[in-house]
């Protein structure tokens, strides 16, 4: 624990240091709004260094979201705002409030009733008048809609089981091929998207990270196909569906197990 006190305290001295006088000048003129971009494009690199099983990466990307964390603190340090000590409180106060099963005397069967709690001791805590409050509206809209489901669920509005979601997929689809005008087309793709999260939510899948995956699966087997072409001479637009198909199969066959 001393050497990670001791490593964290040279990390702030330097990030101090860039933000003093005769520090850095791009450093020197961020502020909370100027660093919201990078604060968000640096979570997604930890998330896809996370996606890439890269230990290396998720320990570089882990630091730069650190250094974020970092650089807002001094900012509100230099502003009168809040510390870094503040905010470090403010978290471990959260943390024994939010675990009374392992801080006081509350016993739990398991992880889904410590979610229960979380989320009831948040909604006292922040005196929300619905279930849903507090879920971000700047979430990618899979996470939203995932996030929005699982707080309905925590408060008993869910499905009882799997396959009342999934003849909901089948009443969803119909009304989509009946759907007449853009705006009727878009809303009932909408809906059906929402219901596939919560047959995902109900399967324990998390939308978003399906959807990351499988995107990432489609883009590695594009680039397969691509190079295979490349490689016998074949231009990828010029060829039918029927045999870019079998290029497509071949991708597939040569991904790791």
């Amino acid at each position: 624990m001393a050497e990670e006190l001791d490593s964290l305290a040279r990390l702030i001295a330097v990030v101090h240091r860039l933000r003093a006088p005769g520090g850095c000048p791009w450093d020197r003129e961020q502020t909370h709004a100027s660093l919201r971009s990078t604060m968000l494009e640096e979570a997604y690199e930890v998330i896809e260094a996370i996606d890439q099983e890269s230990t290396a990466n998720l320990r570089e990307e882990l630091g730069d979201v650190l250094l974020q964390v970092l650089m807002q603190a001094e900012i509100g340090q230099e502003s009168g705002e809040f510390s870094l000590a503040e905010v470090a409180d403010g978290v471990r106060e959260k943390l024994i409030h939010r675990h009374p099963h392992v801080f006081g005397e509350v016993k739990v069967s398991g992880a889904d009733e410590v979610v229960r709690n979380w989320e009831a001791l948040k909604a006292a805590e922040y005196r929300r008048e619905s279930a849903l409050d507090g879920v971000q509206r700047s979430l990618p809209a899979l996470q939203w809609a995932w996030s929005l489901q699982r707080r309905a669920a925590n408060v008993g509005f869910d499905w009882p089981d799997l396959e009342g979601v999934l003849e909901k997929i089948g009443e969803e689809l119909d009304e989509l091929r009946l759907a007449g005008t853009p705006e009727e087309r878009e809303a009932e793709f909408g809906d059906l998207l929402f219901t596939m999260v919560n047959v995902g939510r109900k399967m324990g899948i998390n939308g978003e990270d399906a959807l990351r995956g499988a995107t990432g699966r489609f883009g590695d087997r594009f680039r397969h196909m691509e190079a295979a072409l490349r490689a016998e001479g074949r231009r990828l637009d010029l060829l039918p569906l029927k045999e870019l198909d079998r290029y497509w199969e071949s991708a597939k066959g040569a991904e790791p197990r």
